[in-house]
């Protein structure tokens, strides 16, 4: 299997390439050749697997350069980490099956994708005798996850960026208090999009990028988003008898990355017959699925941080496929919106998109109705991330096919949130007990590129 850029500025390479070079050379996004078509009796094959053994299975299909016992390594040494023997258990209740993806150690989604990808990393570079240098940025919950994918690991420094104060104090307490001596904590006067913006203006910056080998551990990088195409399969075959039933699934948007798996998954031949992209106020990806609208607004401080996004790194991804595979659309698309602020869809392309997805916006008061009410009647917390994707679930999805809500962190995570919504605290699990007290450490900095370049230099290994 080989990758190409969505803007086709690169020649194929394969898998273990990809993987380290994270955002292409010519700034496009790297995707496989092809995405791998499952016929009913494969997928049925995967019905009975482990969480472990299919994420070999549907990882193998895209990767063929690592050996299958060092892959399987790999992954199980990845998911070692994980406190249910499920990995992405799926529950049942009110009538909609939520998929609780934060039993990792930073206890939000991102863990599955980010202790997988750092042990590649750490793989990798063993194999080529290589050192990194990641860069990346985080609007809540990548940060801290991917930190504790590779703190502490030979060759790697990592240097995390997140919007300074604009973060839940537990999500900026899990980064800070790693106080491992190749993790760099980087508090940014600024929103999530100005981390991004930062980040990749230094990857575009290919001799910086060669110089200080930088990797990329955002969605940017390929292998997230297939680390995440795998607990679609697990869900899909916990919640149906077999093959002939389709399902929808409801996911809180902000990066694209999560439904973007979802969307691969489905183009693999998965029977999904719903993504329901849900998003909150920042609402820039329910403009575009509902009226063809992607234009940039103004980033609005919400209860679910990790969707406060305007430009969604992802969305490009989608893109190249709904383009017909047209790198040269992709790259004009792009260059339109880095003059205008927004781009035009003609009207066979907004059908396509229609076809793709459905969308919902949740604003505020609905989170905090939602988490209340769940709550009062099925017993269960939601975080606000979760609580936007079932209030968009129950208004605009039916009963005729199961309904799978991402839960995408745990509700200790948002503490105050919950609070309000509910009147009590969530119970912590161990890993947050204490958080306040321990040691931390960042570096305040602000929204400027040169003040990153010169921290990157002067703690780079």
């Amino acid at each position: 299997m080989k990758y190409i850029s969505t803007r086709g500025g690169i020649e194929p390479i394969p898998f273990k390439d990809a993987v380290m070079m994270g955002l292409a050379t010519d700034g496009g996004l790297l995707l496989p050749e092809r995405i791998p078509q499952l016929d009913r009796q494969t997928l049925e094959s995967l019905r009975t697997l482990d969480y472990r053994a299919l994420a070999l299975r549907i990882i193998s299909l895209f990767c063929d350069d690592i050996a299958t016992n060092d892959l399987k390594r790999i992954i199980d040494r990845s998911y070692d980490s994980f406190d249910h023997p499920e990995i992405t258990p799926t529950i049942r209740r009110n009538g909609v099956h939520i998929l609780e993806l934060f039993h990792g150690p930073t206890l939000a989604f991102k863990d599955v994708a980010l202790q997988l990808l750092g042990n590649l990393f750490e793989y990798m570079l063993q194999e080529r005798g290589e050192r990194m240098n990641i860069v990346g940025a985080t609007s809540g919950d990548t940060g801290s996850a991917a930190i504790y994918g590779v703190r502490g690991k030979d060759n790697i420094a990592i240097f995390i960026l997140h919007p300074h104060g604009k973060t839940s104090p537990v999500q900026a307490l899990q980064m800070t208090t790693v106080t491992d001596a190749n993790v760099h904590n980087l508090a940014v006067r600024g929103t999530f999009d100005d981390c991004q913006n930062m980040v990749k203006a230094l990857f575009n910056d290919l001799r910086f990028k060669e110089k200080y080998a930088l990797g990329a551990v955002n969605s940017i990088n390929w292998a997230r988003v297939l680390a995440q195409v795998v607990y679609y399969f697990h869900a899909y075959f916990r919640v149906t008898a077999g093959m002939e039933e389709e399902v929808a699934f409801s996911v809180p948007t902000g990066n694209f990355g999560d439904i973007f798996a979802g969307y691969v998954a489905k183009r693999m031949g998965l029977p999904i017959r719903r993504l329901l992209l849900a998003t909150n106020e920042n609402n820039i990806l329910t403009r575009f699925v509902n009226g063809g609208d992607y234009s940039l607004g103004t980033v609005v401080p919400t209860l679910s941080p990790s969707m406060d996004i305007q430009v969604a790194s992802n969305f490009e991804r989608y893109l190249y496929y709904l383009f017909d595979e047209n790198p040269a659309r992709v790259r004009e698309a792009f260059a339109r919106f880095v003059e205008t602020g927004r781009m035009e869809f003609d009207a066979a392309e907004r059908k396509r998109v229609a076809g793709d997805f459905i969308s919902s916006s949740v604003d505020r008061g609905e989170t905090l109705d939602t988490i209340a009410s769940f709550y009062r009647e099925t017993g269960y917390l939601l975080d606000p991330h979760t609580a936007v994707g079932v209030k968009a679930a129950l208004g605009r999805l039916g009963c005729g096919m199961p309904i799978i809500c991402l839960a995408t962190a745990h509700p200790a995570k948002f503490d105050e949130a919950v609070k309000t919504a509910t009147g009590r605290e969530p119970e912590r699990p161990a890993s947050l007990a204490g958080i306040e007290d321990l040691p931390s450490r960042r570096q305040v900095l602000e929204a400027d590129l040169t003040q990153l370049r010169d921290f990157i230099e002067r703690h780079a290994i």
